[in-house]
């Protein structure tokens, strides 16, 4: 399985807007629509990507944790559904729906949102302040597929109670490093 890094980009970039589509209940979501008063998390992620699988569990807790809290979350698979049928919209409704997802899954069938954002991999993780400025890039914790470390989310959680407490952040952002996105040719 190759191992693909998040793009490391100056910090401080404005959230490029969008509307997608969530698969869950069909309606189309922008997003000042699901941006957070106190802050947003905007995830890639897919459905057979076997980094994604690893955390996805303590990303729904996650999510159940910091939504109440004032962090809107954005989840979004930009993967071509053609050579990935995994990754359909019909198997994205069915994933979320397994792990009770407590946000939207948007699917965005052209990539030109995870182009915007730079996405690379899955899971790519951008976490934006109320402004929409992004103050982390970087991995949710040190789980890795075989490595035996049991996913936590400890670096995303550092980096929500810096955003909720106005601290910056002054501690080492890893990237997230996980499957390529599946590009359409």
């Amino acid at each position: 399985m190759a191992r693909t890094p998040t793009i490391q980009i100056e910090l401080g970039f404005k959230a490029p807007d969008f509307t997608l589509p969530d698969v869950i209940t069909g309606k189309s979501y922008s997003l000042s629509e699901l941006k957070g008063a106190k802050g947003t998390a905007v995830f890639f992620i897919c459905n057979h990507c076997p980094f994604v699988i690893d955390i996805i569990d303590e990303l729904v807790r996650i999510g159940n944790d910091y939504l109440k809290k004032g962090i809107g979350f954005v989840v979004i698979s930009s993967n071509d559904v053609i050579n990935y049928p995994d990754d359909s919209p019909e198997n994205m409704k069915l994933f979320a729906a397994n792990y009770n997802f407590p946000f939207p899954y948007l699917y965005d069938d052209t990539q030109e949102v995870a182009k915007a954002y730079t996405a690379a991999c899955t899971p790519d993780i951008n976490v934006f302040n109320a402004e929409l400025k992004c103050i982390y890039r970087g991995q949710m914790d040190k789980s890795r597929p075989g490595n035996n470390y049991q996913s936590d989310g400890k670096d995303l959680r550092k980096a929500f109670n810096y955003l909720l407490e106005n601290k910056v952040i002054d501690f080492e952002q890893l990237p997230s490093i996980g499957c390529g996105i599946k590009w359409k040719a």
